[in-house]
């Protein structure tokens, strides 16, 4: 069953409106033939999407893409210029920072207040009000109105607020970037035992490793449009991508774009999974396989085939060379080569992982060719339980993350 359907939904905004604020400025502008232009924004362009019950669907997309206008629609905030919508089921939104908050109410008085407005008895939100304290480690300042909170106090409020109250759906903006590290994980696991429990999540974020942890299903908003729908892992590696202009496969077909010299030059580059499928997300716990495809132009060298992994800050993993195919005390003959390279499952940290290639002559030392970021994919935690992960919902530090084999005694 469906808890929301949208079917063309558009909404028009108008800049500089054609309206006299008083009578002085409608009689000048009749004086002088000037009207004030009205310059059309489609914020939202013939929108149509369902999420079913219990879904946790992620909405990603540059600033401005019309990610905030379609939470306030879904949220009733704001109405749509065209277009109709379903949405079955009580509505906890977090939108903005103290949004649906009194400001002259205290803490107190505002949990009342939101569970009223969810349609909630009192005797309901009493049921749930230990939670909601305790989720916000506000009770010291419970009684204060809220008009005193800090940001980060106003967004632990309403999120514990919104998250406890047992909407039928949860609807989470990027408000989360507010509260500290903790926090945001206290926040990511919540959301996970919401949409664990039957209900809907929709959670909007520029954090791409909180949208691929927490949600399957991703859509991607572009200039008001859906520009991909489809699993979180791929659609946000797809959306990286087109941000670093740099993807999982890439080839170099002439000698003129080619890197390399007289000697040898690269002609393709791809990552893989473990069938040779190309991919641009891996699952963490799956192995990734880095191709990497080369033509010897004249014979006679000694080539050894180098890659340097690095990971989001720069920093590099590690580096893997050629050293065992059989090829390391072999002139190469001339012709067109393939090496592969197998990274296993559960060894890379989640992130985006970035890949340079080079193709070096050891004895004595000659690069023949360094490209840099030549491929890119995305490694994804889907927080099944089985990675190293566990069933923490936090970041987990670190540039690589293996599992490894324990062993624990009662002596």
């Amino acid at each position: 069953m469906t808890a929301l359907e949208l079917e063309n939904i558009s909404k028009r905004y108008f800049l500089g409106e054609n309206r006299a604020t008083s009578i002085r400025d409608l009689l000048t502008a009749v004086a002088t033939g000037r009207r004030r232009s009205r310059r059309e924004i489609w914020a939202l362009k013939n929108i149509t999407f369902s999420v079913a019950e219990g879904e946790t669907l992620g909405i990603i997309g540059h600033n401005g893409a019309g990610k905030s206008t379609l939470l306030k629609i879904l949220s009733r905030i704001t109405r749509p210029t065209t277009g109709t919508g379903k949405i079955r089921g009580r509505v906890g939104s977090l939108l903005e920072v103290g949004t649906g908050f009194h400001n002259e109410l205290t803490g107190r008085e505002n949990i009342y207040l939101n569970g009223a407005i969810l349609g909630m008895r009192r005797s309901e939100i009493e049921t749930k009000f230990d939670e909601i304290v305790e989720f916000s480690d506000l009770e010291k300042f419970l009684d204060t109105p809220v008009k005193h909170y800090s940001s980060g106090m106003y967004m632990r409020l309403a999120f514990a607020i919104a998250a406890h109250l047992e909407p039928e759906i949860l609807i989470v903006d990027e408000v989360l970037a507010v509260g500290d590290i903790n926090f945001q994980r206290k926040c990511l696991a919540k959301m996970r035992d919401v949409g664990e429990s039957g209900r809907t999540v929709i959670f909007v974020s520029h954090d791409m490793q909180a949208v691929t942890r927490l949600c399957r299903r991703a859509f991607w908003l572009r200039g008001g449009e859906i520009v991909r729908d489809g699993p979180a892992a791929e659609t946000v590696a797809e959306y990286l991508h087109e941000q670093s202009q740099t993807g999982s496969f890439k080839s170099w077909p002439d000698d003129a774009s080619a890197p390399g010299n007289e000697f040898v030059r690269l002609r393709q580059m791809r990552v893989c999974d473990e069938h040779l499928k190309t991919l641009s997300a891996a699952d963490i716990r799956r192995p990734v396989i880095v191709e990497i495809t080369y033509q010897v132009l004249q014979g006679g060298k000694i080539l050894i085939p180098n890659l340097h992994f690095f990971n989001e800050q720069g920093v590099c993993i590690f580096v893997s060379h050629d050293w065992f195919s059989g090829w390391r005390d072999r002139p190469r003959k001339e012709g067109l080569y393939v090496s592969r390279v197998r990274i296993p499952g559960n060894f890379l940290s989640e992130g985006w992982i970035y890949v340079g290639v080079a193709v070096s002559t050891y004895k004595p030392l000659t690069v023949h060719f360094a490209e840099w970021d030549a491929v890119t994919f995305n490694v994804v935690d889907n927080m099944e339980g089985d990675s190293a992960r566990g069933d923490y919902a936090g970041v987990l530090p670190g540039i690589v993350r293996p599992v490894l084999d324990w062993t624990t005694e009662q002596m």
